[in-house]
């Protein structure tokens, strides 16, 4: 796959076109990205994603506590890769260019610079200044402009249409289940390895505090994950904590992110490991005594061993 950020010096084969944030790459997402695959190899055409950074909400919304993603950027060029598009173009997103109106976007931009030949719209996506540019405006404006434009349906779960807030939502309420499976892949969290107080040590279960690399990745809900670790080339099974450590810690208002990795005693601090949530095992709990959370944790890091190694 060819990254472009910005739209200027270079030159596309009858592009057939799509445009979105792409939060999290899903199930969703993956069904637009086919068809544009597929539609563009039969056409002797590049495929090409239009996508923008930073997400839209961080500028439009600036100084909100509630602006948390599936994934980063590096994570969405890696997912749209493995989903065999051509070409990303990356548009700077800004105030200015937030205004812009959809139409402007599809004559100046799409059809100018880019010469696109045919767009492919997901089923509620909207673009432009105030959201205005939805199936039918964008399609009045293609028109005339000597390219078509197809939308298509959304894949549809039991719960509803599959879209990256429904998914942020699921992990926010500890349905990691539903979240996995509507993602299409394991749900993942990069961090570096950071000294934390070594109170697992104490207790027998040694942990890798996460510091994420990104602010705006969310965390899913506080609770017991088993999980799979991937560090130093390697990728190993453990289980992980997220909470506050009612039972332990001084602190009971910070939350942080604690991973055990199975059978694992290197040093590691300073590393980068990124972690795949395969199972949610409980909520967190609070214990009346460490022998109790000892007791707890040995009966999760079995249940984890089992589910892993199914």
């Amino acid at each position: 796959m060819e990254i472009h950020n910005g739209y200027e010096g270079f030159t596309l084969v009858r592009p057939v076109v799509t445009i979105g944030i792409f939060d999290g790459v899903h199930r969703g997402h993956r069904i637009l990205l086919d068809t544009l695959v597929k539609n563009a190899s039969s056409a002797g055409a590049d495929s090409v994603v239009i996508t923008f950074d930073p997400h839209p909400r961080m500028v439009l919304e600036k100084g909100s506590s509630n602006l948390h993603f599936l994934s980063t950027l590096d994570e969405k060029k890696t997912l749209l890769a493995k989903a065999r598009v051509g070409h990303l173009v990356i548009i700077p997103f800004t105030l200015s260019f937030s205004r812009m109106s959809a139409c402007d976007f599809v004559s100046s931009i799409l059809a100018e610079k880019l010469k696109t030949r045919h767009l492919i719209m997901g089923h509620d996506h909207h673009f432009g200044s105030g959201r205005e540019g939805n199936y039918s405006t964008v399609n009045q404006c293609a028109a005339a402009l000597g390219f078509d434009v197809v939308q298509l349906k959304g894949l549809r779960s039991r719960e509803g249409i599959i879209s990256s807030s429904m998914i942020r939502e699921a992990l926010i309420k500890g349905d990691l289940d539903n979240a996995n499976k509507w993602l299409g892949y394991a749900y993942s969290l990069t961090g570096e390895v950071i000294e934390g107080r070594k109170l697992g040590r104490k207790l027998g279960f040694p942990t890798a505090n996460l510091k994420p690399v990104d602010k705006y990745k969310l965390i899913p809900a506080n609770g017991v994950y088993a999980v799979e670790v991937k560090t130093g080339g390697e990728t190993l099974p453990g289980m992980l904590s997220i909470g506050t450590n009612p039972t332990v810690s001084a602190n009971p208002g910070k939350r942080s992110v604690e991973v055990h990795i199975f059978d694992f005693d290197r040093d590691i601090y300073g590393h980068r490991a990124e972690v795949l949530f395969r199972y949610r095992l409980r909520d967190e709990i609070r214990f009346d005594n460490v022998v109790k959370l000892t007791q707890q944790m040995e009966r999760d890091r079995k249940i984890a061993l089992r589910l892993l190694s199914e």
